[in-house]
């Protein structure tokens, strides 16, 4: 049987924070986004703040309200991916199978290592002992059988702790857990999931799997094996190249939008970035989406499917027209986002498409490899002027403000 851990640093950029100023050790502290640019979201809290019931995301508003003398740190990445390596190599002291799972957060197999570091719960021990009198940094650590079921053991008991679910107890320990603690229940799974009378992880997995299936897809079917212990899902080794599944880029706005139009110019320098991408990648998407997240944070995410292409016009055409069909005249946006998925190489034949006729008799090949040959010169345009360099259906005129 499998010995995975999954190890979580608690508190992560808080307690990176504290380690440069100890002094706030003794005080209520959270880090935050910048709430004169509205990104005021908490991003990290010491266990102080936790206890006024400060909680990770909520808004720097919120969380002020509850703790008035909350101390707020701006965010500096730089320390959290310095400090996220040196843990990473303290795992990989332990075992070549480490798999970053967020700057956070890492599975590590353990499987091959008990022969000469103990059983699997030693293991976890001294990787947390070590990680705390080397950096004075503490971790969570799940230790299970199966991936999914180490990372709702690290969640389990926090600061500082251990947790094993293993194959005889992870059912008496989980199964009357709320289900959304399960690995990629999000708040839409959940609430479709509470429509089908399962609240618990245990309702889930003493439910009808082909009714899951039918009501939630592939994802269904995951979540199902998820709360009976079935995850045959490798840990990847430490420089093993994962997969790209996805790009997107989303922007949160200074000030709350209403003008439609305005939107639909956003929503188009986002596409360019993102066809951009693609190309510098050598990639193409049949799968595009878009968030909507309006000033009172209610998000609402759409996608479809088209064929596979790389091309700004073509996918520009799906996310505008997504747009259409799911924004509310008048509605303030504070946030969007553009998103592509289902990707492949470039080497997928892609759908013709000549505008809407062929004009001057031209045929089909001679208007696309036209139209690669202004797109070639974009992509050369953009890399050498960045974000000076754009279509002209993103030029952006004055943006009504709220």
């Amino acid at each position: 049987m499998r010995a995975i851990l999954h190890c979580d640093l608690n508190n992560f950029f808080a307690s990176v924070e504290m380690l440069n100023r100890p002094e706030l050790k003794n005080i209520p502290m959270a880090v935050s986004g910048d709430p004169n640019k509205r990104h005021g979201i908490i991003l990290a809290k010491n266990q102080i703040a936790k206890k006024y019931g400060v909680y990770t995301p909520e808004t720097v508003y919120s969380a002020l309200n509850k703790c008035p003398n909350l101390v707020l740190l701006k965010p500096h990445y730089e320390e959290y991916v310095k400090y996220s390596k040196l843990v990473n190599e303290v795992y990989r002291k332990y075992t070549d199978r480490v798999e970053k799972f967020g700057i956070d957060e890492s599975f590590l197999d353990v499987t091959e290592s008990t022969a000469i570091f103990g059983s699997p719960y030693e293991i976890a021990y001294k990787i947390k002992e070590e990680i705390k009198s080397k950096f004075g940094l503490t971790i969570s650590v799940g230790v299970s059988f199966t991936k999914s079921l180490a990372k709702l053991g690290s969640d389990l008991k926090k600061p500082d702790a251990i947790t094993v679910l293993d194959y005889d107890n992870y059912k008496e320990k989980i199964y009357n857990l709320p289900v959304n603690m399960l690995l990629y229940v999000g708040k839409n799974t959940n609430e479709k999931l509470k429509k089908l009378g399962i609240k618990t992880i245990g309702d889930l997995a003493n439910s009808n799997k082909y009714r899951i299936v039918k009501h939630l897809g592939k994802l269904g079917e995951q979540i199902y094996n998820y709360s009976n212990g079935i995850d045959n899902e490798p840990v990847k080794y430490y420089y093993e190249k994962s997969e790209r599944k996805s790009i997107s880029k989303g922007i949160t706005f200074e000030t709350d939008i209403s003008d439609k139009e305005a939107i639909e110019r956003e929503f188009l320098k986002l596409t360019s970035n993102v066809s951009f991408s693609l190309r510098k990648l050598n990639m193409k998407a049949n799968v595009v989406s878009i968030v909507l997240r309006d000033c009172n944070f209610i998000s609402n995410s759409r996608q479809r499917k088209i064929e596979y292409t790389n091309a700004y016009d073509v996918i520009s055409k799906n996310i505008i027209e997504l747009f259409k069909d799911n924004y509310t005249n008048g509605t303030s946006i504070r946030y969007i986002c553009v998103g592509v998925s289902g990707l492949k190489e470039n080497n997928v034949q892609e759908q013709l498409d000549i505008f809407s006729i062929v004009e001057e008799n031209k045929s089909k090949k001679e208007i696309v490899k036209r139209k690669e040959k202004v797109t070639k010169t974009m992509d050369k345009l953009k890399e050498i002027y960045g974000s000076k360099i754009d279509y002209a259906s993103t030029i952006t005129t004055k943006i009504e403000k709220k």
